[in-house]
């Protein structure tokens, strides 16, 4: 996938401003704020957008496919639009990778070339020791630190989002929260499938 990183940052900020919350630019300059700037950071060291700028595309293909679930959610059951606001959507797509931005590393990697030879090529490793607070739950609070206006239901679709690649290193309270959350917020459950729809369908590779 061909990823223009300044048409995406555009974009990402052009939508996260349409929500009309206090603390946007604060927000922003907190992404771009480190070591590894959020705008240009890899979706993951190899499973979907492993190139610069990977999760933002994500991010904004997650926002995507977000919001045309939640079009097919509300044709379905309208009285879920209070629950669903298109603003609520954008923010907890948008801002559910946001912890990606300070974790990976470009370096160098040694792999079997087409004549199995050892070539050397560019990639990511990952290091969580700035912030060790695991996934979904670094992404929320990095949202609060920042000072942007974000909601309860949003914080929690963001700290759920994994689904089952979070719940193997769970506690049996952890695994009965995220059912608590789901149940609770439809926001939760919508972005998991959106999440996973743009990892797994839009930006897999053939």
């Amino acid at each position: 996938m061909s990823i223009d990183i300044q048409a995406n940052k555009e974009r990402f900020i052009e939508l996260l401003k349409s929500t009309g919350r206090e603390g946007v630019d604060d927000l922003i300059d907190y992404l771009e704020d480190g070591k590894n700037d959020f705008f240009k950071a890899p979706a993951s060291t190899r499973f979907h957008l492993s190139e610069e700028g990977g999760c933002c595309q994500h991010s904004l293909n997650t926002c995507d496919a977000a919001l045309k679930l939640r079009d097919i959610a509300l044709a379905q059951r309208p009285d879920l639009a209070a629950s669903l606001t298109r603003e609520s959507v954008i923010v907890a797509a948008l801002l559910h990778d946001i912890n990606k931005s300070d974790i990976y590393k470009p370096v160098t990697k040694k792999v079997k070339g087409a004549f199995g030879l050892w070539e050397e090529v560019p990639g990511w490793d990952v290091d969580y020791s700035n912030l060790p607070l695991g996934h979904g739950e670094k992404s929320a609070i990095m949202a609060l630190w920042s000072g942007f206006e974000i909601y309860e239901e949003e914080l929690i679709a963001i700290r759920w989002h994994m689904t089952a690649w979070d719940l193997a290193f769970q506690s049996p309270e952890a695994k009965n929260n995220i059912n608590t959350a789901r149940d609770k917020y439809p926001l939760v459950a919508l972005l998991q499938l959106a999440d996973g729809m743009a990892a797994n369908i839009f930006e897999r590779e053939l």
